[in-house]
């Protein structure tokens, strides 16, 4: 109706008024999509005792310690009969505070800052630090955490829909946050892991997510697969029609391939129920070749384990990995063996490591997808070294002879390997790939598309298919 009487203004003379009415319809059109902006709560930080600063001379504005907002410079919470109390004895007995700053430099909580507010409360006998602040605030830093900033503007945009989808499926599913500022969640460490690519990378696909069947899709991603990416039905409880085994292009990653070695003491102490390993039975795998059970067996027993709880014993970078015995005589170098890995350099974490998948139901692709690419046969095992005694990917293992033994594990990839490969990701865009085409490679049938307020978790669980959980 302004933009209306404005033309009609100046068709009568007054030809100014036509770019005032513009310029004040596109200030009330970004008032109301930062309105609609879903907000995140982020839990960054858990102990008995929190510090808050502000950054240079702007305070702190700190609510529910009085009546009236109170001004800071430095804040020290404590827990004192399961409530929050002031290290200098001011206030006792808080429920909970809230804390905010108009300084754009953000509040610092140990050594990073934050953006946003920070609420503190009491759970489960500790403090919580909890980060509220919207979507598009919340992803640089997580593109950032968990991407190098440095790599190509499409792996890092697949990365901001990826994560922005992942976020706020999760809303409202914990009374408290949402997410976890770790890879239990997914990797948030505040300002400091924003830079000009990653707030670009956000900035340049404002609001898109991956939707399957109009519903988010649980957008799961990991380092590297190894070759091959892994069906969500045989890592979790469910298969979700988007994510499938697709090859990889991870080939140039750090952790395609990898080794990590156990001497005995060192099995001892990890399988305890057993003293130690004597025999390594592969029980079965996956399609793409990854374990999916295996028993231990030692002086004092055997123990069946699955292929995640076998890489929480181990430490393995992933469950796609071959196991050798060997003899310690055998080696060439002399001295203890280093459990460690040997790979060349650490690679970025992940999300979800341990976490189950989410039902989905099945869909039309997206048409605006590009051509599918065909599914690859998984990458053959590495080859063996030179002196073991026995290996295996799918049956058993043991030494025979006396002398210590030294478990070999020669794998590949790193983390459960569904959904997004992020070094594979990083491959595409070296070959030209935009983002559609890397998460339409890895989220197969997913359509991209801005996000809508039905799109959130509390609307979309009403039909009674998941929890409706608000928060």
């Amino acid at each position: 109706m302004v933009l209306h009487i404005s033309i009609g203004r100046a068709a009568a003379g007054a030809a100014l008024t036509l770019p005032l009415a513009v310029i004040a319809l596109a200030a009330e059109a970004r008032t109301a999509v930062t309105a609609q902006e879903p907000q995140m709560r982020v839990l960054v930080a858990e102990g008995s005792e929190l510090i808050l600063r502000s950054d240079g001379d702007q305070p702190l504005l700190v609510h529910g310690i009085a009546r009236h907002e109170r001004r800071l410079e430095r804040l020290q919470v404590r827990l004192r009969g399961g409530r929050l109390t002031l290290a200098d004895a001011s206030a006792d007995g808080l429920a909970s505070i809230r804390i905010s700053t108009t300084d754009p430099r953000g509040i610092w909580l140990g050594r990073r800052r934050y953006r946003g507010d920070l609420v503190l409360l009491v759970r489960n006998g500790r403090i919580q630090a909890i980060n509220q602040l919207g979507i598009e605030t919340y992803l640089p830093s997580v593109v950032g955490s968990e991407m190098p900033a440095k790599w190509p503007l499409a792996a890092l945009q697949a990365q901001a829909v990826a994560a922005r989808t992942y976020a706020l499926r999760q809303r409202g599913r914990k009374p408290d946050f949402d997410v976890k500022a770790t890879v239990s969640s997914q990797v948030y460490k505040g300002i400091e892991s924003e830079t000009p690519s990653t707030r670009s990378a956000v900035a340049t696909t404002r609001s898109l997510v991956l939707v399957h069947n109009g519903r988010l899709i649980n957008a799961v991603f990991h380092s590297s697969s190894g070759g091959s990416t892994e069906p969500s039905g045989e890592v979790w409880q469910n298969q979700l029609p988007y994510l499938v085994s697709v090859q990889d292009h991870d080939q140039h990653s750090p952790v395609h391939r990898w080794n990590q070695r156990f001497d005995e003491g060192d099995l001892r102490r990890r399988f305890e129920e057993t003293g130690g390993v004597e025999r390594l039975s592969v029980l079965s795998t996956s399609s793409t070749g990854r374990v999916r059970s295996a028993r231990i067996q030692g002086p004092l027993g055997s123990l069946v384990l699955t292929g995640r709880q076998l890489r929480q014993r181990l430490g393995l970078k992933s469950t796609m990995v071959r196991f050798s015995l060997l003899e310690a005589e055998l080696e060439d170098a002399g001295g203890s063996i280093d459990p460690a890995d040997h790979g060349s350099e650490s690679a970025p974490q992940l999300i979800g490591l341990w976490r189950d998948s989410a039902s989905g139901t099945g869909g039309a692709a997206d048409p605006a997808s590009t051509a599918p690419v065909k599914t690859a046969a998984p990458l053959p095992p590495p080859p063996p070294r030179a002196g073991l005694t026995a290996s295996t990917r799918a049956g058993s293992i043991s030494v025979t002879s006396r002398g210590t033994i030294v478990l070999e594990a020669a794998g590949q990839g790193y983390g459960h390997g569904v959904g997004m490969s992020q070094w594979g990701a990083h491959g595409l865009a070296s070959q030209g790939a935009d983002f559609r085409e890397i998460l339409h490679h890895y989220y197969r049938g997913a359509t991209i598309r801005p996000y809508r307020p039905a799109d959130d978790p509390s609307v979309a669980f009403s039909t009674g298919s998941e929890p409706a959980l608000m928060g």
